[in-house]
C-alpha cells in the first residue's frame, strides 16, 4: 500500500491552493533538482559540444581530402601532373563583400525589430535596432573600403582629386 503525505496551503479563502506531496521519501524533489541542475549544465556545455562537432567534422573532411590526394599522387609519375593536382586543391579566398553582408544584417535587424513590435517583446526591438545599426555600419564600410580592383582604383582617383 502506498502512503502519501499530503499538505494543502492557502493564504486566502478564495485563493487557489498548492499541493505539496512527498513520494518515496522526497524522490520527486530530488528529480526536480536534478532536472534543474542538468538543464543548466546542458545550457552551458551546448556551445562547447557544438564547436567540438564543427571542428571534428572539419578535421575529418580535411583528412579525407589529403588521403585522396596522396592516393592519387602515388599513381602519377609526371611532376607537372602532381603540381597541377596540388594547385587544384588550393582554395581561393574571395574578398568579403561588405555591401552584401551589410544589407543582409540590416534586414535581419529590421525583422527582429518588427517582430518585437508586433509580439510586444520589448527586448527584441532593442536587439533589432542594434543589429540593424551594425548592418548599416557594415554597408557604409563596404562603400568606404572597396575590395575589388575597380572600386579601389576609383577610390584612389577620387582621393587624389
Amino acid at each position: 500500500m502506498l502512503n502519501l503525505n499530503v499538505t494543502f496551503t492557502s493564504h486566502n479563502i478564495d485563493d487557489t491552493f498548492a499541493l505539496h506531496y512527498y513520494f518515496l521519501g522526497g524522490f520527486m524533489d530530488g528529480l526536480i533538482g536534478l532536472v534543474a541542475v542538468g538543464t543548466g549544465y546542458i545550457a552551458i556545455l551546448m556551445p562547447v559540444l557544438l564547436i567540438w562537432v564543427i571542428f571534428s567534422y572539419s578535421r575529418k573532411t580535411d583528412k579525407d581530402k589529403y588521403d585522396a590526394m596522396v592516393d592519387i599522387s602515388k599513381n602519377l609519375e609526371n611532376e607537372a601532373d602532381i603540381k597541377d593536382l596540388l594547385e587544384s586543391f588550393k582554395v581561393e579566398k574571395k574578398p568579403i563583400d561588405y555591401k552584401r553582408n551589410g544589407v543582409i544584417v540590416m534586414f535581419i535587424g529590421l525583422g527582429l525589430f518588427l517582430f518585437g513590435t508586433v509580439s510586444d517583446i520589448d527586448i527584441l526591438e532593442g536587439v533589432g535596432l542594434l543589429v540593424g545599426t551594425i548592418g548599416i555600419g557594415t554597408l557604409i564600410a563596404g562603400y568606404l573600403y572597396p575590395n575589388d580592383g575597380a572600386g579601389l582604383t576609383n577610390a584612389v582617383e577620387k582621393f587624389e582629386e
